[in-house]
């Protein structure tokens, strides 16, 4: 299937998921994290859901990175460049959602990208070989691009993979576990 029929479909889907669904599967997701292979890392990168979209509710994550006391650290996009700065999320960091509807730091300490150890990466499909498909804007391909090599790479789904995603572009970055609320794909 191409991305732009993925998207169509994924957000469809998603629209079908009533909140109580949402908080479950997240719920469900976050458990399943912990048993990937992760936790002697540091530096995690957390997104932080776009509710209007029915993204993962990457609450339940935060709660366990806290609770293991990891670094974590959160991103502002910057809509001309398509870059995103990357903030260390503390007690003192402002949150505030920017005109996408998509919760920011205001401000903060900011990290560098080679600092960043586990990335946890929004999507709205995917497929067995690993390949993602979000919205279309190219920030998490060029961010993920810019990464340190060996920077774990972890899609977070309600759905099960696709078997093939037709359109992936050489500089797509593939994904190395996509965790949903049943299973975590390695590849």
């Amino acid at each position: 299937m191409l991305k732009k029929e993925l998207r169509t479909k994924y957000k469809a889907l998603r629209k079908l998921l009533s909140e109580q669904e949402i908080e479950q599967m997240s719920l469900a997701i976050a458990n399943q994290c912990l048993l990937l292979p992760i936790w002697d890392n540091t530096y995690f990168h957390i997104f932080l859901p776009i509710e209007e979209q029915k993204e993962v509710n990457t609450e339940f994550i935060l709660h366990l990175l806290q609770g293991k006391d990891k670094e974590i650290v959160i991103s502002k996009a910057d809509f001309e460049s398509r870059e995103m700065a990357h903030f260390l999320l503390t007690d003192n960091t402002k949150i505030k959602k920017n005109e996408y509807n998509i919760p920011e730091p205001v401000n903060g300490i900011e990290v560098p990208i080679n600092k960043l150890d586990v990335v946890f990466v929004p999507l709205l499909a995917y497929d067995k070989a690993g390949n993602r498909v979000g919205y279309g804007k190219g920030f998490y391909d060029k961010f993920l691009s810019q990464c340190k090599p060996d920077s774990i790479k972890i899609g977070l789904s309600f759905f099960e993979p696709e078997e093939f995603i037709s359109d992936v572009f050489e500089n797509d970055v593939k994904l190395d576990f996509c965790v949903t609320p049943k299973s975590i794909y390695n590849f």
